[in-house]
């Protein structure tokens, strides 16, 4: 069994930064994959990056593509997204994600992943 917990979120003006981490604890070694989904208010999940942790090969939603980073502490068991220059509809609740499948991690961003965290909230706001 995998767990995994965001931390991070908070409020932050238009423009500005933040970084989100997610720890994962348990049965670390089967997780291949990981990602990060959002939720705004009235709206569907969506995917926003996700990252191997075999070879690094990341993917982004092109609405974050040049103003997110995804990274991945492989020693800490730790997931981060370091969010730049950030904007009113990049609001929600960000959830990070993890599963054993390396195929689960690909350019179409699925989100059939096994293990999820609560989430935590992102409000972009003057």
């Amino acid at each position: 069994q995998v767990q995994v917990a965001e931390s991070g979120g908070g409020l932050v003006q238009p423009g500005g930064s933040l970084t989100l981490s997610c720890a994962a604890s348990g049965v670390t070694n089967l997780v291949y994959v990981m990602g990060w989904f959002r939720q705004a208010p009235g709206k569907a999940r969506e995917a926003v990056s996700c990252i191997s942790r075999i070879d690094s090969t990341n993917y982004y939603a092109d609405s974050v593509k040049g103003r997110f980073t995804i990274s991945m502490d492989n020693a800490r068991n730790t997931l981060y997204l370091q969010m730049n220059n950030l904007k009113p509809e990049d609001t929600g609740v960000y959830f990070c994600a993890a599963d054993r499948a390396p195929w689960a991690c690909g350019s179409s961003l699925d989100d059939n992943y096994a293990y999820w965290g609560q989430g935590t909230q992102v409000t972009v706001s003057s």
